[in-house]
């Protein structure tokens, strides 16, 4: 159940308002105004859509604003800030996908977006109020840019230079490989052609800083394939293929087998793919989340950089996995089930048992609030079931 303390902090950076389309609030200097709204809107002061008791959203009319929301929320407090920030064009989901793995150690540098060689407003109040230090990894730069992007003024830059977006991601891969000398690596490999299937890897790739490469369904683009040439070191890398064969077909997964050890993971579409993510573990690859108390990312299909805007979530505090939802008004039956799967349940006290708090990306419009209900409720702690008690609703 979400604490003061946790919702406090995108309280001030964000307070969503109610049945409306306005931007979020990214200056703490103001205070979030109820004026104008209606009576119902300042009586509940934006809840429940701002947060239930197992769940908080993060608002934002695009990925832009949610990204900065997202690190604001994950680094509330001045002394402990990132390292360094990522900025990344908001062009191409693909680059920010790859981005994400530089959420983790030893770069430590979420993602922000840029609007080519702009700075949105949104991006720069998060670049401020962060003030990142700089990362020794990326020779103690503040901000890591990728590609043709803004340079804020007055913050020291690594640049990994303009190029194709698959260019970029095996310039990304290599940085993490130099960041991680005489390690054996593992590799996701996805889908570069449907987001929707590929949006899973930005949350582990948060977590783990595993680099993140793409495919298409019958080919190996030469930029993976030298990436992942580059990326063996001292032994073949580890490769997870995330995704069905009907996305990334066996004749891909047979070129990657002369590259290294390949597995596949995930499911028949992206909803059963999140959830297969969220359930794999390979020795020290994987979620493996198959029990209660745990942070779970809640997104929707067909916002290609919300998983991108979002991985921060899945990288420090709870650390949890995206889970997918392919409409605004109705959680799938395979999503219900799996929440159900892990619901935190107690036998005699439920301040002794363990809990799931649930982070809900975007607006009424991607995620309704009628789902975010349902979803509250699966993830509520409840007595736990004998042979005698009555099955839940």
């Amino acid at each position: 159940m979400p604490s003061l303390r946790l919702v406090a902090p995108l309280l001030l950076a964000a307070l969503v308002v109610t049945g409306c389309g306005r931007e979020i609030n990214t200056d703490d200097s103001k205070p979030p105004a109820l004026l104008g709204r209606s009576d119902q809107t300042r009586a509940n002061l934006g809840f429940p859509e701002f947060a239930t008791k197992n769940t908080t959203r993060v608002p934002g009319s695009d990925a832009t604003q949610i990204a900065a929301a997202v690190v604001r929320a994950a680094y509330p407090d001045p002394a402990r800030k990132p390292s360094a920030v990522t900025l990344v064009d908001n062009g191409d989901w693909r680059v920010a996908v790859a981005a994400s793995a530089l959420m983790a150690a030893p770069f430590n540098a979420p993602v922000l977006f840029t609007d080519g060689t702009d700075l949105p407003s949104a991006t720069r109040s998060a670049l401020d109020a962060l003030a990142p230090k700089g990362s020794a990894a990326a020779g103690n730069a503040q901000v890591i840019r990728i590609g043709n992007v803004a340079k804020p003024a007055g913050m020291k830059s690594s640049d990994i230079s303009p190029s194709t977006p698959l260019g970029l991601t095996r310039s990304i891969a290599g940085l993490i490989r130099s960041g991680k000398p005489g390690k054996t690596i593992r590799v996701i490999v996805t889908s570069g052609d449907d987001p929707s299937f590929a949006a899973p890897a930005a949350a582990y790739a948060a977590k783990a800083g595993d680099p993140v490469l793409f495919v298409t369904r019958n080919a190996v683009p030469p930029e993976t394939r030298a990436a992942l040439a580059a990326l063996a070191g001292l032994a073949r890398p580890r490769i997870y293929v995330l995704g069905p064969s009907k996305v990334i077909g066996a004749k891909v997964t047979r070129e990657l087998r002369r590259l290294g050890r390949v597995k596949r993971v995930g499911g028949q579409d992206p909803v059963a793919n999140a959830i297969g993510m969220a359930r794999y573990r390979d020795g020290a690859f994987g979620w493996g989340i198959v029990d209660p108390g745990h942070g779970l990312v809640f997104a929707r299909t067909g916002r290609p950089l919300d998983a991108a805007a979002a991985a921060p979530l899945s990288g420090t505090g709870t650390f949890g996995p995206l889970l997918l939802l392919d409409e605004s008004a109705r959680v799938p039956q395979a999503l219900q089930q799996y929440l159900l799967d892990i619901q935190p349940g107690y036998q005699d006290d439920p301040v002794r048992g363990v809990y799931n708090h649930g982070w809900i990306i975007g607006t009424r419009d991607a995620i309704s609030v009628a789902e975010q209900a349902r979803i509250d409720a699966l993830l509520e702690i409840v007595p736990a079931r004998t042979p005698d008690t009555p099955a839940l609703p």
